[in-house]
């Protein structure tokens, strides 16, 4: 990591549009500003949609780490002003959306402020966060527990499914997810 820089991992997600395109768009949104550098990418994946309305579309989700010069705060309203450019609502909780971006961890920090708490309090439980990044990071550790188990006894890893990345149209991959 380059000195003044704190390394962070996002986690991307998305069940409206053309997901795979917005998260490839959204990468690079994330990543324009000289002050965010990127140090890699996980694999895509597909899941079911934990919690929030039933019947939502499936979500494309992803994790990137990158290392950065922003403070938490700064970083949030960057990763805000990203989920704005691609025209993010936020009418129901969970519910769907075209982009969603979240701070899992950033450096070393731990904080409980309600507007950003880091580590990510959900993270631990999440497959869909959990699982790509051990695929990005296989060392990954999170509350001093590796990502890798967390992902394998997350209550969502059954639903993951690795994206083919071809056929995504209005989220309905026309060729399906591969295992």
């Amino acid at each position: 990591m380059s000195a003044g820089y704190t390394k962070a991992i996002l986690a991307l997600g998305s069940n409206l549009g053309e997901r795979n395109d917005t998260l490839t768009t959204a990468v690079a949104d994330l990543v324009d500003p000289a002050e965010v550098r990127l140090l890699g990418v996980s694999p895509v994946v597909q899941t079911k949609a934990v919690g929030g309305p039933e019947g939502q579309p499936d979500f494309l989700n992803m994790v990137m780490a990158i290392e950065t010069t922003l403070a938490p705060l700064e970083l949030l309203a960057h990763c805000h002003a990203v989920e704005q450019k691609h025209l993010r609502t936020r009418e129901v909780r969970w519910g769907p959306r075209t982009l969603d971006v979240d701070i899992i961890v950033y450096g070393n920090v731990e904080s409980d402020d309600p507007v950003l708490t880091i580590p990510h309090p959900r993270a631990a439980e999440r497959a869909f966060v959990l699982y790509p990044w051990s695929l990005l990071e296989p060392n990954a550790q999170l509350g001093g527990k590796s990502v890798a188990e967390l992902a394998a006894v997350a209550a969502d890893m059954p639903d993951i499914r690795r994206f083919d990345g071809y056929g995504d149209v209005a989220g309905v991959p026309a060729t399906g997810a591969v295992e």
